[in-house]
């Protein structure tokens, strides 16, 4: 058996961890899984790329794709062109792909025009219901030719069975990111802006920004920016900076006392200021998933979520894009109002264990009877 892990993005790397330790402590009929994890490059700066792979202990990639910048269409195409090589020279019996970024599509797409490769995806089913965002095209994509669906929570079952997907194919199985942070909720390391600003726990605001709709108008991005810092009421805003949202700030000098600026972090230093926030402000769904886990109260500058059990049952709060709920928001927060959360179902840590088990010992690929076998199986991973 040969399967392919698919790693494109920061969030991919964080998903993929716990799947490369799952896979490699798992033998069948007495000898190891094999497995390429193949890194398309889509992000290849060393903050949201190199370091993760150090950092959580991944593996060196059996392949890296280097297929760097450009538009979606570009960087979707120059994916699937340099799978398929490797998929040319030796097919894999199964492509696993995690999340819903460029990477994921593209190799879904190249992994399932090649005789006899099945598909299976990692976070299926979530939806926002906002088509203008790439990763629900990605995500609609995907899901659209995967034989096995991996799913974070009933919600994501729900959509899949609602799109006509057979209940068979769906393994509600937990989130793999969270396995990743409660793995390394001990490591998290003191990133060097705590010192330099004298930070203290619980008396700091996490920012991140990134999509388009926040980011790329430099005028919407000031008026944000100056709303959450004049809401924070002069507390500390630490704002780990994309590359996304760096051209947008350059256009604009801000001067603004408790908005602090900075690179962006590893993941132990990014995810440490997390868990010592007071709150967290971001436009990310995978953020508010962390948030939610470690407790820390999440407002979420979005109009919609596919991530909505971190709203019903997490710490998070859907602000909408626009500033007008900023500051009843905060107003709250500083009251001790917020809500406290709870963790959702299956997010054990447990989640990567699941998914190798039934991709291995459960025998997809190699039982005939696999339908029947996996139908039941549903019901008691």
């Amino acid at each position: 058996m040969l399967i392919d892990l698919i790693a494109g993005a920061r969030p991919n790397f964080i998903k993929i961890a716990s799947l490369v330790d799952a896979i490699e402590q798992v033998k069948v009929e007495g000898a190891p899984v094999r497995y390429r994890l193949i890194h398309t490059g889509q992000h290849f700066d060393e903050k949201m790329s190199g370091s993760f792979f150090e950092e959580l202990n991944i593996p060196a990639p059996h392949y890296n794709l280097e297929v760097g910048a450009g538009t979606q269409a570009e960087q979707a195409g120059k994916i699937m062109k340099a799978y398929e090589r490797i998929l040319l020279k030796e097919a894999c019996d199964i492509c696993v792909v995690v999340g819903d970024v460029n990477s994921t599509m593209a190799c879904a797409i190249a992994a399932k025009k090649i005789p006899g490769v099945k598909l299976a995806h990692v976070e299926a089913g979530i939806r926002s219901g906002d088509r203008t965002m790439p990763e629900e095209i990605n995500r609609i994509v995907t899901d659209s030719i995967t034989d096995y669906f991996f799913t974070t929570s009933e919600t994501a079952n729900e959509h899949l069975l609602s799109s006509g997907v057979a209940k068979t194919a769906i393994f509600f199985v937990g989130n793999t990111m969270i396995d990743t942070l409660l793995k390394n909720v001990s490591r998290l390391k003191k990133p060097q802006v705590w010192d330099e600003l004298k930070l203290k726990s619980g008396q700091f605001i996490v920012l991140t920004l990134h999509r388009p709709n926040n980011v790329d108008d430099d005028a919407k991005l000031a008026d944000l920016l100056h709303t959450i810092a004049s809401s924070a009421e002069g507390t500390n805003i630490v704002f780990p900076v994309h590359p996304r949202t760096a051209k947008a700030l350059k256009a604009r000098e801000l001067e603004i006392s408790n908005l602090h600026a900075i690179e962006p972090l590893s993941y132990l230093e990014f995810n440490y200021l997390v868990k010592h926030a007071k709150a967290v402000v971001t436009d990310s769904g995978g953020i508010t998933e962390e948030a939610t886990v470690l407790g820390v109260p999440c407002m979420t500058l979005r109009d919609s979520t596919e991530r909505p059990e971190t709203c019903t049952i997490g710490t998070n709060e859907l602000l909408g894009a626009g500033t007008k709920n900023i500051p009843a928001a905060f107003v709250k927060l500083f009251a001790g109002n917020w809500k406290k959360g709870s963790i959702p179902e299956k997010w054990d840590g447990k989640t990567a264990a699941r998914i190798v088990e039934m991709l291995t010992n459960r025998g997809m690929l190699l039982n005939n009877n696999a339908e029947n076998e996996l139908d039941a199986a549903r019901y008691t991973l």
